[in-house]
């Protein structure tokens, strides 16, 4: 091992340094990129409860797709003003699709809801969000709701999970039928 002694500028020829006095050691490099690093980590890691930073809707306990939003409106579709729609078809606000829009044995994908019509005359409306990785369901087809992320299949009739990884069935909202509309029960 070889002994290491300490020197000041002084004692070192000019050529040595490059500049004469600005001699920098190793430790002093390292003190300063330590110091760097700590300042940068404690920086990210700093909070401020001076205001919400994402957004005025922003919510610590956010409500599962489509339930009711904090305010007890439907989540989803436009915020914004104007008329909505629907019409005057009752079971709290207008309809979600029309009776002959939804093909017996399959169903379609309105808003926020996957609408089913497993049997001549019986409808059903499910959550499109599917329940294994939170991705909207793509397609109805031959009895089954595919969703394409993971390939996860649902039934059309009850909303659970007939194949794919999935293991929890689509949420179900409650449907009746109101002259030609499908609406909210």
């Amino acid at each position: 091992m070889t002994d290491v002694q300490p020197t000041t500028d002084t004692e070192l020829p000019a050529e040595e340094t490059g500049r004469p006095g600005t001699r920098s050691t190793r430790r002093f490099v390292l003190l300063g990129a330590g110091a760097a690093g700590a300042t940068a980590v404690l920086a990210a890691c700093g909070t401020s409860n001076s205001g919400n930073t994402n957004g005025e809707d922003f919510s610590d306990e956010p409500a599962p797709a489509g339930s009711a939003g904090a305010d007890g409106s439907a989540s989803g579709g436009d915020s914004g003003g104007g008329d909505s729609g629907g019409g005057d078809s009752g079971g709290g606000g207008g309809a979600l699709a029309l009776v002959a829009d939804v093909p017996e044995g399959g169903g379609v994908i309105k808003g926020d809801l996957v609408i089913t019509q497993p049997t001549a005359g019986t409808f059903k409306a499910f959550s499109k969000v599917c329940t294994h990785a939170g991705c909207d369901v793509s397609k109805v087809d031959a009895g089954v709701i595919t969703c394409p992320c993971h390939n996860s299949k649902f039934s059309i009739e009850t909303g659970e999970p007939t194949a794919g990884p999935a293991n929890k069935a689509l949420a179900e909202t409650k449907v009746v039928v109101d002259g030609d509309n499908i609406v909210k029960a």
